[in-house]
């Protein structure tokens, strides 16, 4: 077996242990938390949008530091931040320690998850990348899935503290398990005397890439910042969804909060594979046609989240999200490869992911405010479906498959 699937399957780790467990928990946690330290959607919505903003920061400098640095010592520092962050949110005693704290975490999310998601570019060529790509992704649901699955009974066994050792125990495994992902973990094929699964592909750079050298090559490609207003949709719309879905079931419908950690665990296993799906799809049809397909399934289940509320509905819902729920990120690290070349696609991914992070920190602020103007949040999940119509046909604009 070519060692890069095994880097393929330790990626899935990691993506896990930033994605899964680092972000997206936040939406299960949310509503005890809210509780716990009496805030309100305002607020919860500033949070996630803090945890964005530290996201987008390091994002974009950790896909350049990577390009320089490497991937592997990168992604094992910023697990580690995420690790000491997330058991350190637990001890919140307020709104601004809490902020600050998910600030930290979306830190050291950008600086892992950006990198392990271009790494594929490294060890696979073009015709095999989407795929490959896909199988990192898969760590994102699985996250979400084992944190809908063990969450919720650890918050019920601890009664009104139990939201707290909720973020201990996601610290404690993200810290244990970032030294196996180190062990596994390799910048490129010349580290095990390999080259890259499938053939051969020409770098694009200088003999020696710098941070300078990598920022200069990356920005003057036209298709990088086509996929950034791409990707810009995706990271406003889909957290919407995302930040608010057991909050609006708990809150808002009087779903019970194991009911709804069900729901949301469904989510997760529906999307586990939604990478490796739709990462095949953009193989095959490229990735204009991916990312369309993507976007139409994703507003389509917004707006049955928004209008068919009942238990069928929500759980109708939850499915129709999860086969594409990380399709778009998967479509856009591959396609970053494609532009730039295995070895700059973390700086492309990252260049990129200024635009994704943006939306992203704008889509929990504005999902809130309608929830607290409006009293609902329909409205909040309806824009999430209008702008994920932009991105499909925005998609279009992507480069046509070779």
């Amino acid at each position: 077996m070519h060692y890069a699937w095994v880097i393929a399957f330790a990626g899935t780790l990691v993506t896990i242990l930033a994605h899964g467990f680092g972000r997206m928990s936040y939406s299960v946690i949310l509503p005890p938390m809210k509780d716990g330290l009496m805030l309100n959607y305002t607020q919860l919505g500033s949070i996630a949008t803090g945890n964005f903003i530290g996201y987008l920061s390091l994002a974009i400098i950790g896909g350049f530091l990577a390009a320089r640095f490497g991937v592997r010592r990168v992604v094992f520092i910023s697990l580690l931040v995420i690790g000491v962050s997330l058991f350190l949110t637990g001890l919140s005693d307020s709104f601004l320690f809490a902020f600050f704290m998910r600030l930290i975490a979306g830190l050291g999310n950008g600086g892992a998850y950006v990198p392990i998601m271009a790494l594929p570019a490294a060890w696979f060529i073009a015709k095999k990348r989407g795929l490959a790509t896909g199988i990192v992704s898969a760590g994102i649901g699985t996250g979400l899935f084992i944190a809908g699955i063990i969450l919720p009974p650890i918050i019920s066994h601890f009664g009104k503290d139990g939201w707290r050792y909720a973020w201990y125990s996601l610290g404690i495994a993200v810290f244990v398990l970032a030294f196996v992902c180190y062990a596994f973990l390799r910048n490129n094929p010349a580290e095990k005397g390999l080259t890259m699964y499938g053939g051969t592909e020409e770098q694009k750079g200088g003999p020696k890439v710098t941070l300078f050298s990598a920022f200069k090559d990356v920005v003057v490609e036209t298709e990088i910042w086509k996929l950034g207003a791409v990707y810009f949709m995706y990271g406003f719309s889909y957290i919407i969804y995302l930040t608010f879905f057991v909050a609006f079931l708990t809150k808002e419908m009087h779903v019970t909060p194991i009911a709804a950690g069900r729901i949301f665990a469904v989510l997760g296993i529906f999307s586990i594979f939604c990478g490796v799906i739709y990462g095949w799809i953009s193989d095959v049809l490229g990735r204009r046609y991916g990312s369309m397909l993507a976007y139409l399934t994703l507003a389509l289940s917004y707006v049955v989240f928004a209008f068919w509320k009942d238990t069928t509905g929500f759980y109708v819902s939850a499915v129709i999200f999860g086969i594409a729920a990380f399709s778009i990120p998967t479509i856009m690290a591959a396609a970053s490869g494609d532009a730039v070349g295995g070895r700059l696609a973390p700086a492309g991914l990252g260049f990129i992911t200024l635009f994704f992070g943006i939306g992203q920190a704008l889509g929990p602020l504005a999902g809130g405010m309608i929830k607290d103007s409006t009293g609902s949040f329909t409205g909040a999940f309806l824009l999430s479906a209008g702008v994920s119509l932009v991105g499909a046909f925005g998609s279009l604009i992507l480069k046509k498959k070779a």
